[in-house]
């Protein structure tokens, strides 16, 4: 064994582990850290601020399904990666966030920029761990890599007090290696149990969560989903799972972001199997409504995800790609291959019957418009981020999307500002890839500092901005409270003009208020995106005051646009 500064073996580590690209910003409590990254094949982006390199690891991990890397200095550095931390660890998303820390004889004398971050990290965190010794330093982040990636996934901090940096270790790269990670497998007589349920069923579902893209199991999906004929919804963290031109997508059920059909489809099932989905309370509702007399089948590779909403009629502990694999081998081993039946015609009328309206032509732009023409003009391969607000919801109810890991949302934490920091990420790991970012104008403002990073860094992209100059889903909510306070943005001639604050950071950007603009300013952003190199925004003026529908369940969502009649249709044999 050779005997090498710490931090070279944990580049090492890092390069073994398939980690090319780090976001971070050095401080002088990490700079041990950083003289080995230097001479490194790793290549290193500083953002702005360090809830920004957070999620820009994030994006980086979703679409590579790879471990994202984010490093920071000591004292604020970590506390302002807490929400990087939290969005990673309720969106099941694998990444490490690496942090200097003061020296270890100065930690209990408060010294500056000197806070307990392991400690604070740890309610956000699969683990939390400061370093105590160079010799651990290797095998510390071999084990960090491990826990992100294996059961359910999600993030790790490791805290690095300056005087371990600079120690030394023994370790040698070529015989070491990434610890393997264990897959679950279902129990067969659990899977025998399954598929006897939904042999049963008349109306069987398959709920795809997110889960289903985080195990790359959607060829799986696609293959049970059509040997048995059953229809298949996603969650919103699970669109991509199931190609949404396929006869047998049957929408997505919720009570903000969903399809009409798609929740009228579930109110008709009488069996789910849940994979890889946690029952969150925003596609749920009302649980007594969402459970109603329906079997719920139950899938997941974290055990103490059973029964933590509510109580399947079967649960599976697995990850998703085996657990798919074995029901549809059960299902082969019986000759159990359906024809398309009653219920999938049904799912087929309801599709084509309750749709709701894209195609208006009204100025101030009705934001379903906007999402119409991203549909037309965008390509089946392109990348879509996407972060929270009436804006998400929208883009949940209408936009199409048909690869995994090509729609990433930020679904359980929200934080404002994910999707610029996030889509750099994405570029990243994906240069030759279409990413079009779809933002409000209160989240871009969050951290449109990261704009700066894209633009030196040359990190082309497009942002399709949806302004109402309102935090317009908090204007929505306050509407039973009969108020509309403290959520309108608008002064002067407009608020913030986003064209001048792009041309400032170096960009270009184009603001769109006639709804027949909105396909050429796209084609001309995507242009410009490849020709120079650099983020360019479109700036579309939408109706202020427009409303997204939702409601308390699957059965009470309020529409704000009139809606055809549904079609009665007899679908029984």
């Amino acid at each position: 064994m050779t005997r090498v500064p710490c931090m070279e073996a944990v580049v090492a580590v890092l390069e073994s582990e398939g980690v090319d690209t780090v976001f971070g910003i050095p401080g002088a409590a990490i700079l041990p850290l950083y003289a080995a990254l230097q001479h490194s094949s790793i290549r290193h982006i500083t953002v702005r601020h360090e809830e920004g390199g957070t999620h820009a690891a994030d994006g980086w991990a979703r679409v590579t399904g790879n471990v994202g890397v984010c490093i920071g200095t000591s004292g604020p550095a970590g506390t302002n990666m807490i929400t990087g931390l939290y969005t990673a660890m309720a969106d099941s998303i694998p990444m490490i966030c690496v942090t200097g820390q003061a020296a270890t004889a100065k930690l209990h004398q408060e010294a500056f920029q000197a806070v307990d971050i392991v400690e604070v990290a740890r309610p956000v965190t699969k683990w939390a761990v400061q370093l105590k010794e160079p010799a651990q330093a290797p095998w510390v982040f071999r084990e960090a890599f491990r826990i992100a990636r294996s059961g359910r996934p999600g993030p790790v901090l490791i805290d690095l007090p300056i005087d371990v940096q600079r120690g030394t270790c023994l370790y040698d790269r070529t015989v070491d290696a990434p610890l393997p990670v264990e897959v679950p497998r279902p129990l067969p007589r659990a899977v025998r149990r399954a598929v006897d349920l939904i042999g049963e069923a008349r109306r069987p579902l398959i709920l795809a969560g997110g889960g289903v893209i985080i195990a790359d199991a959607a060829e799986e999906l696609l293959a049970l989903a059509e040997h048995l004929q059953v229809p298949v919804q996603v969650t919103l963290m699970g669109k991509g799972a199931f190609p949404e031109d396929h006869p047998l997508f049957a929408g997505m059920a919720g009570i903000q972001t969903q399809t009409r059909w798609g929740n009228a489809a579930f109110l008709e099932s009488d069996l789910v199997l849940a994979v890889g989905a946690r029952f969150g309370d925003r596609h749920t509702g009302d649980l007594d409504v969402y459970r109603g007399r329906r079997t719920f089948i139950h899938v997941d590779i974290e055990p103490t995800q059973l029964g933590r909403v509510f109580e399947p009629d079967l649960g599976i502990v697995s990850h998703a790609r085996p657990a798919l694999s074995a029901l549809l081998d059960e299902a082969r081993g019986r000759g159990e291959a359906r024809e398309p039946g009653a219920w999938p015609r049904r799912v087929g009328e309801l599709r084509a019957t309750m749709a709701r309206r894209d195609d208006f032509d009204d100025v101030p732009i009705k934001p379903p418009r906007v999402f119409r023409e991203l549909n037309e003009f965008y390509g089946r391969d392109t990348t879509f981020v996407t972060a929270i607000g009436l804006y998400q919801i929208w883009s949940g109810q209408f936009q199409t999307t048909y690869l995994p890991r090509r729609y990433l949302v930020c679904g359980q934490a929200g934080p404002l500002g994910w999707e610029v920091p996030a889509a750099m990420g994405v570029k990243c790991a994906h240069p030759e890839r279409q990413v079009v970012v779809v933002v409000g104008d209160y989240s871009f403002q969050f951290l449109m500092e990261e704009v700066a990073v894209a633009a030196q860094y040359r990190i082309p992209f497009v942002i399709v901005m949806i302004n109402n100059e309102y935090l317009g889903l908090i204007r929505q909510a306050e509407i039973p409270y009969e108020m509309n306070f403290a959520v309108d943005l608008h002064y002067g001639e407009g608020g913030i003009d986003h064209v001048k604050a792009m041309e400032a950071f170096g960009c270009p950007a184009r603001r769109v208020e006639e709804p027949g603009d909105i396909r050429d300013a796209l084609a001309w952003a995507s242009a410009e995106a490849a020709r120079e190199r650099l983020p360019v925004l479109v700036e579309v003026m939408v109706e202020r005051e427009a409303n997204a529908a939702m409601g308390p369940s699957l059965k009470e969502i309020k529409e704000f646009e009139p809606l055809p009649e549904l079609i009665a249709v007899d679908w029984s044999d």
